[in-house]
């Protein structure tokens, strides 16, 4: 008799379970490569409690009769944004990190539901589509940022006078500021001085490039410190 790993039996509740360590495990060696909070074990347990969730609720529906079948998956749905939250991270310069951990840690729940129901096909191309978006897209990604011409960016200058001659240099090389926010005290200590800290977003509207642009800002006069804000 053939063996049928759609249904809940101790087989494929073992196959189960080794193919979403396989392919959590998998997710989670990219993200442990590129030094993440989260990484080979977090995944691999994100993607196999999500499985086991998805088994149980499937248990519960065949043998008893009762219950949702998808109604324990939707609660994992939810309840891994509380795991995705603890990932991202705001430096103290103001720079995002984690955000894409965050999006592959839900992305692996989403893998072990599909495991976990016995959705081999989807869980499979599912978990490749999810490695070649984290690792194939990377160079894409950099490149976008880097061909940009708009910047965010975190300037903290030793006063408004040197912040004024960032202006101007805005103004003569046709940058335009899109938002700025002044944020004094700030707190933060900087090897050289204490500064005014400020947010501005710019548009270089392609009249300088991106590398120039930083370059050029960072030595000017009374500019403590420069960086642009982004999201990793």
């Amino acid at each position: 008799m053939a063996l049928n790993l759609y249904e809940l039996n101790t087989v494929t509740i073992l196959v189960r379970m080794l193919l979403a360590i396989l392919i959590g495990g998998l997710l989670g060696v990219e993200r442990g490569y590129q030094h993440r909070t989260a990484g080979l074990r977090t995944y691999i347990l994100v993607c196999l409690g999500s499985a086991i969730i998805m088994m149980t609720n499937q248990y519960v529906f065949v043998s008893m009769g009762v219950s949702d079948p998808t109604r324990m998956g939707a609660q994992v749905v939810s309840g891994i944004g509380f795991l995705g939250a603890g990932t991202i991270l705001v430096t103290d310069r103001n720079r995002v990190k984690g955000l894409t951990t965050a999006a592959g840690l839900w992305a692996a729940a989403s893998i072990g539901l599909a495991v976990g129901i016995g959705f081999y096909e989807g869980a499979i191309i599912g978990g490749v589509a999810i490695l070649l978006t984290m690792t194939a897209l990377r160079p894409l990604k950099r490149y976008i940022q880097g061909h940009s011409s708009k910047l965010d960016c975190f300037i903290i200058a030793d006063s408004l006078t040197s912040f004024n001659g960032f202006l101007k240099y805005c103004s003569d090389t046709r940058v335009k500021i899109i938002d700025l926010n002044l944020e004094s005290n700030h707190g933060i200590e900087l090897d050289k001085a204490h500064g005014v800290v400020y947010y501005v977003s710019v548009d270089l509207n392609n009249f300088i490039k991106q590398a120039e642009f930083i370059d050029a800002v960072k030595h000017l006069k009374g500019i403590n410190y420069f960086e642009e804000i982004t999201d990793e």
